[in-house]
């Protein structure tokens, strides 16, 4: 696993509005896609669920921490580990605020509520 994204994956997911995520609840499940926001924070990635931690993508990668990010024709490999810092989540509201705020108003709400706030996830390349 990798400390980081390069340059150009990370300039790619911010400014990608929608990504799909691929779980699975466990190595030999099937996989699941979903679509989700992605930010980009100090040059890390980051997911939140908007159904909290009923989300069924959200669950699962917490379950099994591996999975990936399709944006367009390309698949990225992730590892998810909660972001328990709250500095860190304050900067991942605002980042959703920023990126679809005036876009999504309404769900952007749904994203930055404080019961959701506790499904940031970093996401970490993998090879």
């Amino acid at each position: 696993m990798s400390d980081a994204f390069d340059n150009e994956v990370l300039q790619l997911l911010h400014e990608t509005y929608e990504v799909r995520i691929e779980t699975r609840r466990g190595d030999d499940a099937p996989e699941h896609r979903t679509i989700i926001w992605v930010m980009v924070v100090d040059g890390e990635v980051f997911v939140r669920s908007v159904r909290g931690p009923e989300g069924r993508w959200y669950r699962e990668i917490s379950a099994n921490p591996e999975g990936a990010l399709h944006v367009g024709d390309q698949r990225i490999p992730v590892h998810a580990d909660h972001a328990t810092d709250d500095s860190t989540v304050e900067s991942v509201s605002q980042a959703i605020q920023s990126k679809y705020g005036e876009r999504w108003p309404g769900p952007t709400a749904g994203m930055v509520r404080e019961e959701v706030l506790p499904t940031t996830l970093k996401l970490s390349p993998i090879g």
